[in-house]
């Protein structure tokens, strides 16, 4: 199952700071770690990723670096910023608030019967 539109939106975001924040990633890496620890759920193509990347770069919540991998392609990884950890810990938070929101009106498990 994969969101709607609008709730990718929200969520594609934040779940990408969550990965860079463990270790710096590049582009399909990202897209093969969001459909695989998600179930398919985060899943999205890499037309979705990069305009989403360019635009956490912009907001200086991401940084790139251009490397050489092992196999000697050259490519772009990408790392949270400081402002980028502390969007993260914001936006964590804001998700945790809603899911104990959707939890106490019995949409999500843990509901009150």
């Amino acid at each position: 199952m994969k969101l709607e539109r609008e709730l990718m939106r929200g969520a594609g975001p934040t779940a990408v700071l969550k990965l860079l924040s463990k270790h710096e990633m590049y582009g399909y890496e990202l897209v093969e770690a969001l459909s695989k620890q998600t179930d398919g759920v985060l899943a999205m193509g890499q037309s979705t990723l990069y305009p989403m990347l360019y635009n956490l770069e912009a907001k200086d919540l991401i940084e790139a670096n251009w490397r050489s991998a092992a196999n000697g392609r050259d490519r772009k990884y990408y790392s949270l910023t400081g402002k980028g950890k502390k969007k993260l810990k914001a936006d964590m938070e804001a998700w945790a608030r809603l899911n104990e929101a959707m939890v106490s009106i019995g949409v999500l498990k843990g509901a009150p019967a």
